[in-house]
């Protein structure tokens, strides 16, 4: 029942007295001119009669005339017209809710009461970030979910006493252009090198906290009081990119959150028990919220392999669901929603101390919310099994894909069919060259290349030659040393008869048709002509794409896209 049929302004739920203005896009306080002055005043919402003199009269109900006449001062409010303007104002207001949960949270909180800025906890980056994302630049943010146990009913997950490890991390890439966005997830069972990392203590100093080689991801945070921003450092490290932001979220912001907005639809292949999560569903669709959302994203062994990378799957197909279901109008135009989202997020998130502000997270929100959700990407780190384990717990990269990986994200290359005008700019530049690219390919093994190491690190022209010949099945491939003089870009020589060679090299190496150098052939070992790939200085290491901007991720790649509904298997 809401505040149309009660009959007492101290009734009314209090989110009802929120209003949106259409002209400013603002939800206001309104207030009738006798309510009393109290923290959660109760007002009636959009009602302009004057309040009744005496507490004791029932205040006048509105929609009482019949509907073909409504009551003076409603009808211009309800014109076509208005319910556009007010639609557009709450998507625009409220954008950031349909790229991220925890991000959007934060726009909602916006448009709560400034109170809620107090309820937002912060840690220092310690200088690990860029300083803060930026409007006119690409955007990347660290979400770091921990198995650290806080609040009640959360004995059953985790490890006991837990500092909070970096259980669930997600490195979340914006366009530049906002036409599409990568949410990389990085396996916590990883195998990096965590560096030194100084670390603002409670006392205001700074310490040194010593790095590790070897570890796993999740100990980037928690292990040896290690913050945050450790986690932070650990990613530039292992990725390239450094993060603007971060946040970071427990056990209780899954079930609050997903209790705020009524629920989160998931579907399941098959039936899963899982004693250890907790939950227990059959096949098919269901809507899951709070305690059982919770063991949703926990459950690893009844799905896929049963081991952390399944879990990551079901996670992103969770965030998914959750996205789509903040970004329906059920959601958007319910004030009641706003508001619990609004409390729930700002309760459950502690950010860098350059997010602590709600003005600041519905900045991010905005631009978040100018995103499409089919060209929001889900994508792992590539990995396989740690080879040093007779019983593999632990994984470690795949060398050359999550190094293409890493550059597309670094160098803001979207993971869907997006038209990038910076990528059409290119395309026209390199219309004369790009011609080389077109026509027939030799197979690998008819390709004769010797390759020289012309400025890139020590040992790469062994490494190239190692992986063209056991890897790309370019068997009539030599080491040549090193070139006469060094190189800034990587290039490849070839006389006109091996234009077909040369192609189906430049295709294998993501050699762009301006890296293609038409000349003349060089005599190899054999005595048989051959083409000259020289390795500039930048070579990115054996099997990685040199030209990151028209790479397309590898084919093996798990990823997904937040516009599609998912069974987990």
């Amino acid at each position: 029942m809401d505040a149309q049929g009660r009959g007492r302004a101290e009734d009314i739920d209090p989110a009802d007295q929120w209003v949106l203005n259409p002209e400013t896009g603002d939800y206001e306080l309104r207030l009738p001119p006798s309510a009393p002055q109290s923290p959660i005043p109760a007002p009636r919402r959009g009602s302009s009669a004057p309040a009744p003199e005496a507490p004791e009269a029932p205040a006048p109900r509105r929609r009482r005339a019949a509907p073909e006449e409504p009551p003076p001062g409603r009808r211009d409010r309800r014109r076509p017209a208005k319910k556009k303007s007010r639609g557009k104002k709450i998507l625009l207001w409220t954008g950031g809710t349909m790229a991220f949960v925890v991000l959007a949270v934060g726009a909602a909180g916006y448009l709560y009461l400034q109170h809620l800025n107090d309820n937002i906890e912060s840690l220092p980056d310690d200088g690990a970030s860029t300083g803060g994302f930026q409007k006119d630049q690409a955007i990347n943010i660290l979400l770091i979910g921990t198995d650290k146990r806080t609040g009640s009913g959360n004995d059953g997950y985790g490890d006991k006493g837990s500092a909070g490890h970096a259980d669930t991390t997600i490195l979340l890439h914006v366009a530049k252009d906002r036409s599409n966005a990568t949410a990389l997830s990085i396996p916590r069972d990883l195998i990096v090198d965590v560096p030194d990392c100084p670390t603002t203590q409670e006392d205001g100093s700074t310490k040194v906290i010593p790095g590790s080689s070897g570890v796993r991801f999740n100990t980037s945070l928690g292990q040896s009081g290690r913050t945050p921003s450790c986690t932070m450092r650990t990613v530039t490290e292992l990725t390239g990119v450094t993060p603007d932001n971060f946040m970071v979220a427990d056990f209780n912001a899954v079930k609050t959150l997903t209790s705020a907005v009524g629920g989160v639809e998931v579907c399941l292949a098959k039936d899963i028990d899982d004693p250890d999560s907790h939950l227990k569903l059959p096949a098919g669709k269901h809507t899951v919220e709070g305690e059982q959302a919770l063991a949703f994203v926990r459950t690893r062994h009844s799905v896929g392999f049963g081991g952390d990378l399944s879990r990551i799957e079901i996670q992103q197909q969770f965030l998914g669901s959750l996205m789509r279901k903040l970004k329906s109008n059920d959601t958007l135009t319910s004030p009641t929603k706003m508001v619990k989202l609004a409390e729930a997020g700002t309760e459950a998130l502690t950010v860098d101390a350059k997010l602590k502000s709600i003005g600041k997270l519905k900045d991010l929100g905005l631009e978040l919310g100018k995103l499409d959700t089919k060209n929001l990407t889900f994508a792992t780190v590539p990995v396989k099994d740690n080879p040093a384990e007779k019983t593999p717990v632990t994984v470690v990269l795949k060398d050359g894909p999550a190094q293409q990986v890493f550059d597309m994200v670094k160098n803001d290359v979207s993971f869907t069919e997006v038209k990038k005008k910076e990528k059409e700019k290119k395309e026209k530049e390199d219309a004369a060259v790009a011609a080389r690219l077109e026509g027939e390919k030799s197979e690998p093994s008819e390709i004769r290349v010797r390759v020289l190491n012309g400025g890139a690190s020590s040992g790469s022209a062994g490494r190239e030659l190692t992986y063209l010949q056991n890897e790309a099945g370019v068997t009539k491939s030599e080491n040549a040393g090193n070139a006469p003089a060094e190189v800034a870009k990587t290039t490849l020589e070839y006389a006109p008869d091996q234009a077909d060679q040369a192609r189906a090299l430049a295709e294998i190496l993501g050699l762009s048709g301006a890296a293609m150098k038409p000349g003349e052939s060089v005599t190899n070992a054999q005595g048989l002509p051959a083409m000259t790939l020289t390795l500039g200085k930048d070579f990115k290491g054996a099997g990685v794409k040199l030209d990151a901007t028209s790479a397309k991720a590898p084919e093996d790649l798990q990823k997904s896209t937040a516009d599609k509904v998912e069974c987990a298997k």
